[in-house]
């Protein structure tokens, strides 16, 4: 039996090997220089140009991080739909003013941007001066009024005057302009933050029905349709002190109040505690005869600031609490409070029905001081949110009742 020949390989077989490893041998001589050239590239001066950008995209990112941590607070009540969609409303918003109305007329910026209703001022002032505004109204999604009615009572004019004013306004608005048909009004806004200035347009009923009203007396039982209107905050401003911040340790009073009696809460409040050794309460103002800023530097030596509706269901007071960072305690029924749909105030404020003032020191006592600490905590978050600047800043009050509005403009339907 004879013994099995191994394989034998032909010329031209033998030849393929050689090519396939010479291949093979180049191909891993390549991939070595191109990593040995890779490496060296990293450490050489010409790799500053990357580097230096990966630098500034990590600090950018960080950044971003930061902001995301903070808008995911708690106090949101849908903290990252809240930053998507305010980062949309930041590239896509437009807004059309009307042109008409003489710079001198009640058509414009109001005459002045302190006291308790500068905040119609401000947002008069910011959305000229905004991203938002667009010349074009085929871009805009939503339609401004610009008539102020602080402006008119700065004049003097009555209240009677003013309906009428408003009407001739508005009506001639309608009739010189398509816009307002298209929507019966749906798309249109109006600002305002006296109270007299929200009754001025009682002589346009289908306005009050179809339109954006943004009011600073958003009281329920008055007309106020929260699904539709929005909230302003009344801001006094300028404010004559810094902001409250880390400042806990010189909150030593439970809980301070001081106004007149021009509501039914506030008589009740000044009856039941006026005399009491634990809150803080005057049936009147701090007269200034007795030191300057007595009243705002109340704010930083309280844990509670007292907030009851006064002739309307708003107060300034709310925002004083806020930005002196004493924990404001709200009292007031059928109040929509400002900005109620997109942050959660029991995580920051007290908020009692007015039936509650009887049991108002109790309930203070009552809240522990980690949950004192807590609220501090989350007012200080918001304080931005209840600040007028010009120019605008983003998150400020101006950029809240925007996103407010532009939350309102997906609803309408034409």
């Amino acid at each position: 039996m004879s013994a099995a020949k191994p394989p034998q390989i032909s010329p031209s077989s033998s030849s393929m090997v050689s090519i396939r490893g010479s291949l093979l041998t180049l191909a891993i001589l390549t991939l070595i220089s191109f990593t040995f050239l890779s490496l060296k590239s990293l450490h050489s001066p010409s790799s500053s140009p990357p580097t230096t950008v990966l630098n500034v995209v990590e600090e950018e990112a960080v950044t971003e991080n930061v902001e995301r941590r903070e808008e995911m607070s708690e106090v949101y009540h849908t903290p990252e739909i809240f930053r998507l969609n305010y980062a949309e409303m930041e590239k896509k918003f437009k807004v059309y003013i009307y042109p008409d109305g003489d710079p001198n007329t009640f058509y414009q910026t109001p005459r002045k941007l302190t006291g308790k209703y500068s905040s119609e001022g401000y947002f008069f002032q910011n959305i000229r001066e905004s991203r938002f505004r667009t010349e074009d109204p085929d871009q805009a999604h939503l339609f401004f009024i610009p008539i102020s009615c602080h402006k008119m009572r700065g004049k003097g004019t009555s209240y009677e005057n003013m309906t009428i004013t408003v009407k001739d306004y508005v009506e001639s608005l309608i009739a010189k302009y398509p816009y307002w048909n298209k929507t019966l009004g749906a798309d249109h806004f109006l600002v305002t933050c006296h109270d007299v200035g929200v009754r001025a347009f009682e002589g346009l009923p289908f306005l009050i029905k179809n339109s954006i009203r943004v009011v600073c007396s958003p009281s329920y039982d008055v007309g106020f349709i929260p699904h539709k209107d929005v909230a302003l905050p009344q801001v006094l401003q300028p404010f004559a002190l810094p902001a409250g911040g880390n400042d806990l340790e010189n909150r030593t009073n439970l809980g301070f109040w001081a106004g007149g009696r021009n509501s039914k809460i506030r008589v009740i409040l000044a009856r039941v505690w006026e005399n009491d050794t634990e809150l803080d309460i005057s049936n009147s103002r701090i007269s200034r005869a007795i030191g300057p800023l007595v009243y705002q530097k109340r704010f930083y030596s309280n844990k509670f600031c007292i907030c009851p509706g006064g002739s309307q269901v708003n107060s300034a007071r709310i925002t004083d609490s806020i930005h002196y960072g004493c924990v404001p305690v709200i009292i007031s029924d059928y109040y929509d409070l400002p900005f109620n749909d997109i942050i959660d105030w029991r995580k920051f404020a007290v908020v009692l029905r007015e039936k509650d003032v009887y049991q108002l020191k109790q309930i203070l006592k009552d809240i522990p001081d980690a949950e004192f600490v807590r609220l501090h905590k989350e007012l200080v978050k918001v304080q931005k949110h209840f600040q007028w600047n010009t120019p605008p800043i983003k998150y400020d009050a101006f950029h809240m009742v925007m996103y407010e509005l532009w939350l309102r403009h997906h609803v309408i339907k034409y």
